[in-house]
């Protein structure tokens, strides 16, 4: 092979080696690439699946001089970098430990106008599609449930919040489901289109086909060639009415016609089958050692992108807990594991982890090469917040003011406002958990929503723009002042079923009470009432410390002297609870 490659050109993903030429392109564009990374890869690419060691590509690099290691592994980061190795699933140069390195992406020796244009040849049967991943992780199965799913019943939609990976997964499902449908494989992305109208024709133009009607869907239709063929419509979300339109004639009208359709909403028509894509799978919390930790896919995908950049990377027992709390937080959300894995570069393991709580952390950079909304985190939620009605914006925004959990009558009654009734919030919340961007468990008694913490912290920073968060921060611990205070004298299992899962809610609303633009009375009654909650979870220091700030407040005259004032001193007196042993409740005096 070694002859042949320097005699014609080789394709794998979306780029074109020309070795005559010593030229790298992607899509017809010349890459940069310096000379010694040029022959490294041109080394790797005639032994494609072998191993390369170390020093045959020293020698054959460097030829007659000595150098030391570091010098390939710089040119090996550098090459990596240029072909977008390990970004967005993209799998091309493997290392190989002890032995070296191995090009394992496949490889296409295109015919001579095809090498040319380096262009897919429109009305041919092999339609492109984005270049085939080299390992996807954390998504085997997924991907395999919705290829027999799409098999057997037609119409599949991939549903899931900005950067979760439904691109990824769709591009893979094309892939395996290629030779079923002899290599019919449509993939069209609407994600450039800025109007609705021009969907059919992106359709159309991926076909080959020239539609020229004042009913381009009816026309498209007649011209849809009698085969079983798989279209993929990706990223639907924003030209939605016209997609799900098409999508379902093309899946009434078209028997031999599969459709899959990726979206952050899921298109509501006849036919469709909605698999809602899930975040990769994060460690618990606790001690746990490197080993334990990558066996969750998050690790693996955040572990495997710094690889990318730093190849002597290994994950330590010591960093294992800093890699698995930065998944947690990052809520297993790919493209956010990718955006921080690019941080470590700069700021170590344990740096990235502690810039975690810096919201301007959602603008970092990510590949140069990658759509414009999924070049940085804000940029994926500005994507989808343009998307939404006025309402809806109003409503996030204002749901931002929870930590955690919360049930819906918290949220219409926290969220609404003059401008916003409840019937109006409780509209606006359906809707939201539709478009991906609040999660609900709907396996509970009711119904327990949350905002994923990167999607709080997007809100959150909409929150303080404009100009409400004081005001809805305090309408949310005066809601779960008077939930608490109606909540009587109950038994202990009520309180346990009821505001175990809200316990990070009202330790938010203490966390406010208490500081310098909160209520004390309102942390004072909090403080009192809620009790039961942390004897319940076995947080006797936790709450110890809040009863003592509550009698601070006492001390230094903070709760007034007023009948409504003395009831809330009152409230916090050892007296109020009979039942618990006075050691428990500690205290001043």
């Amino acid at each position: 092979m070694p002859g042949e490659l320097k005699r014609s050109a080789v394709s794998f993903g979306p780029f074109l080696l020309i070795p005559a030429e010593r030229r790298l392109e992607r899509n017809g564009v010349p890459v940069a690439l310096g000379d010694r990374a040029l022959m490294i890869l041109l080394a790797l690419v005639e032994q494609p699946g072998k191993a390369v060691g170390k020093r045959e590509l020293l020698s054959r690099v460097w030829s007659g001089m000595v150098v030391e290691e570091g010098n390939l592994r710089y040119q090996m980061v550098a090459l990596r970098r240029a072909l977008g190795d390990g970004l967005a699933g993209a799998r091309y140069i493997s290392t190989v430990p002890g032995r070296g390195y191995c090009f394992v992406a496949p490889i296409q020796r295109p015919d001579a106008a095809e090498a040319l244009g380096f262009g897919h040849r429109t009305g041919d049967r092999c339609l492109r599609l984005p270049p085939r991943l080299g390992r996807m992780v954390g998504r085997d199965d997924t991907t395999a449930a919705i290829l027999t799913k799409l098999l057997s019943d037609r119409f599949v939609s991939i549903v899931g919040p900005g950067g979760i990976g439904k691109t990824t997964v769709a591009v893979a499902v094309g892939h395996a489901l290629a030779e079923s449908f002899d290599r019919a494989v449509c993939f069209v992305d609407l994600g450039p289109l800025n109007d609705s109208t021009l969907v059919p024709g992106a359709l159309a133009a991926t076909l080959g086909l020239d539609i020229r009607t004042e009913d381009p869907v009816s026309s498209l239709l007649a011209a849809l060639p009698d085969e079983r063929m798989l279209i993929i419509l990706d990223n639907c979300e924003h030209v939605i009415d016209a997609a799900a339109l098409l999508a379902e004639r093309i899946f009434e009208t078209q028997p031999q016609i599969h459709i899959l359709t990726t979206s952050r909403e899921s298109l509501r028509v006849e036919g469709e089958h909605i698999h809602r894509l899930l975040p990769l799978g994060t460690p618990p919390e606790g001690a746990l050692t490197a080993e334990e930790a990558l066996a969750f896919p998050a690790v693996q995908l955040f572990v495997s992108r710094v690889a990318m950049v730093d190849d002597r990377f290994d994950l330590s027992d010591a960093d294992a807990p800093s890699v698995a709390e930065i998944c947690r937080r990052l809520d297993g959300i790919a493209l956010a594991i990718e955006l921080a894995a690019g941080r470590v570069e700069a700021f170590g393991i344990q740096g990235t982890a502690a810039r975690l709580d810096d919201w301007m952390e959602l603008l970092w950079q990510g590949r140069r090469t990658a759509l414009p909304r999924h070049q940085t985190l804000s940029a994926t939620f500005d994507w989808s917040h343009d998307l939404l009605s006025e309402p809806e914006r109003v409503v996030l925004r204002r749901l931002s003011v929870f930590v955690g959990i919360f049930r819906m009558d918290a949220a219409e009654t926290v969220a609404a406002g003059r401008d916003l009734d409840r019937p109006r919030v409780i509209e606006a919340m359906v809707r939201l958990v539709a478009k991906s961007l609040v999660a609900v468990d709907i396996e509970s008694d009711h119904p327990r929503y949350r905002l994923l913490d990167t999607t709080r912290a997007y809100a959150r920073c909409k929150l303080i723009e404009s100009g409400e968060a004081g005001a809805f921060t305090r309408h949310h611990a005066e809601y779960y002042r008077e939930l608490l205070d109606s909540s009587g004298a109950v038994e202990a299992d009520h309180w346990r079923r009821r505001f175990a899962s809200e316990i990070d809610n009202i330790r938010a609303a203490l966390n406010w009470a208490f500081s310098p633009e909160g209520d004390t009375q309102t942390g004072a009654a909090l403080a009192a009432n809620s009790a039961p909650i942390w004897l319940a979870q076995s947080l006797l220091t936790e709450w110890r410390s809040w009863m003592a700030r509550a009698a601070d407040c006492i001390e230094a005259g903070g709760l007034g002297s007023d009948p409504e004032q003395d009831h809330r001193k009152r409230s916090i007196a050892p007296l109020s609870f009979p039942d618990l042993p006075l050691r428990l409740i500690g205290g001043k005096g």
